[in-house]
């Protein structure tokens, strides 16, 4: 996983002439990707902002940043998860256990999906709300640890993390955009500006 800078750096290099994945043959069967460069090419495909974190000050530094770059200090961002609330509390933001009047929303997650570049959240995190209930701007806090190939493999890893207790509510967040690009083709898929704050733990 300490690779992901390069990973991150060979993604984002402009490359002159076609894809060399593109140039294969239509017969040839598909480039397995190790699961972090498969999460990392479908996230931003799907057009998330990632930011990949080597310690907790990166983190809330870039947890900062992002309050600053959207005018966010002194508003209300929804958190219901309390820990996260107190790491966080001392940045800038006034977190509110409260939906009204919020401008973004605050969470782990469940897992990273790298088939589809989705995350995978349950009532663990959103309670009995439903995405669209949500704010339009959503700040998810995750580990590599947390980085799954396939939705099975996230529920299976949801069941046997919990199971006195299965959450409920299990849904994956996949349309992301930034804000104002909502239109015909996103309508109805509960898009969302989605900053994904990612911090190698292992």
């Amino acid at each position: 996983m300490k690779l992901f800078k390069k990973i991150l750096d060979y993604i984002n290099k402009p490359r002159p002439g076609e894809d060399p994945i593109e140039e294969r043959g239509k017969f040839m069967p598909d480039v397995e990707l190790p699961v972090d460069e498969k999460f990392t090419i479908n996230f931003k495909k799907n057009g998330g902002k990632f930011i990949y974190c080597d310690s907790i000050d990166e983190i809330y530094d870039s947890f900062n940043s992002i309050l600053l770059e959207n005018n966010w200090k002194g508003e209300h961002i929804f958190c219901v998860n309390s820990k996260l609330r107190q790491r966080f509390e001392t940045l800038g933001g006034r977190f509110s256990a409260k939906l009204q009047d919020s401008v973004a929303f605050i969470s782990t997650c469940e897992n990273l999906v790298a088939d589809n570049g989705a995350i995978l959240v349950s009532s663990n995190q959103i309670g009995e709300l439903k995405l669209h209930d949500l704010p339009d701007n959503l700040i998810i806090f995750a580990t590599t640890s947390q980085l799954v190939n396939t939705i099975g493999e996230g529920l299976r890893g949801i069941k046997n993390k919990n199971k006195d207790h299965i959450p409920t509510n299990i849904t994956t967040i996949k349309h992301f955009n930034t804000q104002g690009e909502k239109n015909f083709l996103t309508y109805g898929s509960n898009s969302k500006n989605l900053y994904l704050l990612l911090l190698e733990d292992l």
